[in-house]
């Protein structure tokens, strides 16, 4: 499919309830205006018209395109642009004293967050009794004192969802009047584990939809100016479902939009005596009675230190995006303790009774069995925002216009796909987009890197090896829910990266495009690589699985980017 080049140089989608009247199968062709009617005949000969298809980009009536911004902006509205865009860093995935496995202050997580590099961060403690009942109203001070104390940093209230039937997730919510109250009200009539619905079933799996309804309310009602979930280690147990996914997303697609691609935890897989030995993002256990059965005993491990359903071409992310479902990968840390970190919860501690720790105090030994870092200092989450405000990365982060790294492998990232032949600046259709196109339109993807010229926080210039283009045909919605393969994406181009420049430019065409699909990118350092589970034919050098406890993070780093579909009409 297509051909690339490259150089060497120094939308957001439909989520209202309303369907296209070419997508709505109880208006007659008849009476649909002649341009509905001709979409709707191309859909319909390209298999494409079913009973999902309003759920998916096909419903989308245009490109993506800027939110418009809110006046909660910071002081960091002067920084850089990249592809019309500011790309704000986060993590949304952060615990602290108020976890009944956590230990540091908010101020504490915050300070390390803006030190190493966020824009953004969220503050995600466990859903517990004690959290439910005392900890979600006491930790909102501290929240707020850190977004007075540190202007250039937006901190968002959340919470870590034990998502009935499921895994975890993030959950969190616009700052405003009633932040703290929806937040309460979802945790206790909603968390799996206050609610007594952890194990898997259909009345459980029921009660986590209804929670995201809710969140989706809460916004409509105007309680709050926006609410997120993303699904968290969504592999690590194998208790996500293919029909769970979906059935997430498909509840409200403006508030269900993605997943980890990449678990936190990354330092838990440094070998012992200098690290925990375990498996990077605790990827290292086995199917239990409430996992997924089809689930083969590879995801159960992370891959270049992403998820199995992100890092595996043609595999669950794939199958979805496949189906035109809009569903994004993030990266973050999950940080709870720190590696090689010296502090120790403050004593005298009662957690059930106050919601809390006490402040942590100086321990006299560093955690050398650790399994995190610190937030920005290994994993980040670019958004492509319109300002430095909380709606612009909430926005960001529901378009799609995101893309992850490790260990600061590259600096900066434009990826979008364009008509032939046109390098305007800011032109094309950018990572979460649709393109819509002429059939027989040609089409092309541009991809400019800002590569690394200053050490991480390891102390060494990352360098990126390769750049990987892949892409699938969109096929619709699939009649099995638990579905979870792409037999139509592979990786269609590698680009090596010269040495020597401090950016680099590639371009790949698809050519004349007469039928939908989707491209992503991912890049990597080239250190552990290894043909795809799917086979070389598919993924001739993909990443390599990560082996319990020798898994030194620093040593194998990959980027993600969200996807973009092109559809001809």
């Amino acid at each position: 499919m297509g051909h690339g080049h490259h150089h060497h140089h120094d939308h957001d989608h439909a989520t209202g309830a309303d369907v296209p009247p070419a997508l709505d199968l109880s208006v007659p062709d008849g009476e649909l205006a002649p341009s509905d009617l001709s979409r709707r005949g191309f859909l319909r000969n390209a298999g494409l018209l079913g009973a999902g298809a309003a759920a998916t980009v096909l419903a989308a009536p245009h490109a993506a395109h800027a939110q418009q911004a809110d006046h909660q902006q910071g002081p960091g509205g002067d920084r850089e642009r990249t592809g019309g865009f500011q790309w704000l860093a986060g993590d949304h995935h952060i615990h602290t004293q108020y976890s009944p496995d956590g230990m540091y202050r908010v101020l504490d997580q915050a300070q390390h967050a803006r030190a190493y590099g966020l824009d953004w961060m969220v503050v995600t403690d466990h859903g517990t009794d004690a959290h439910a009942k005392i900890g979600v109203e006491k930790v909102n001070p501290d929240i707020r004192a850190a977004r007075s104390e540190l202007r250039d940093l937006l901190v968002f209230q959340g919470l870590e969802w034990n998502i009935p039937a499921a895994e975890h997730g993030t959950v969190f919510v616009h700052p405003g009047q009633h932040e703290v109250a929806v937040l309460k009200e979802f945790e206790n009539a909603y968390d799996g584990t206050v609610r007594k619905a952890s194990d898997p079933g259909a009345t459980n799996e029921a009660l986590a939809i209804a929670g995201i309804k809710f969140l989706g309310e809460a916004v409509r009602k105007r309680r709050v100016d926006g609410a997120l979930f993303l699904a968290n280690h969504p592999s690590r147990r194998g208790v996500d479902s293919p029909h769970e996914i979906r059935a997430w997303r498909d509840a409200d697609p403006s508030v269900a939009v993605g997943m980890e691609g990449a678990p936190g935890h990354q330092a838990a897989g440094i070998t012992k005596p200098h690290g925990a030995g375990g498996g990077r993002g605790y990827y290292e256990g086995s199917p239990s009675a409430a996992s997924f059965p089809g689930y083969p005993l590879e995801s159960y491990r992370t891959w270049g230190g992403f998820d199995w359903m992100t890092s595996t071409v043609g595999g669950l992310w794939d199958s979805l995006l496949a189906e035109g479902r809009a569903w994004w990968v993030t990266a973050n840390s999950d940080s709870h303790t720190i590696y090689l970190d010296s502090a120790t919860r403050g004593p005298g501690s009662d957690f059930n009774a106050n919601g809390r720790y006490n402040d942590p105090v100086h321990g006299g030994q560093v955690l050398t069995t650790a399994g995190d870092f610190w937030p920005g200092y290994y994993s980040r989450t670019h958004v492509g925002a319109t300002s430095f405000a909380y709606r612009a990365v909430m926005d960001g982060l529901r378009a799609g216009r995101v893309w992850v790294d490790h260990g600061g492998l590259i600096r900066g990232l434009d990826v979008r796909t364009r008509v032939a032949g046109d390098r305007r600046a800011n032109s094309g259709t950018p990572l979460g987009g649709v393109m819509r196109v002429r059939r027989g339109q040609s089409v092309e993807l541009t991809i400019d890197v800002d590569l690394a010229t200053t050490p991480n926080w390891a102390q060494f210039v990352p360098v990126l090896a390769r750049v990987d283009v892949i892409a699938g045909a969109v096929s619709g919605p699939v009649s099995d829910p638990d579905s979870f393969t792409a037999p139509n994406t592979k990786v269609v181009k590698s680009f090596e990266v010269a040495r020597g420049s401090s950016k680099v430019s590639f371009s790949y065409s698809f050519g004349k495009v007469d039928k939908p699909f989707y491209v992503r990118v991912r890049g990597t350092d080239g250190n552990r690589t290894t043909a795809g589970l799917l086979g070389a034919g598919v993924d001739p050098v993909g990443p390599a699985m990560d082996v319990v406890g020798d898994a030194d993070p620093w040593k194998d780093l990959w980027f993600y980017a969200n996807p973009i579909w092109i559809l001809p009409v």
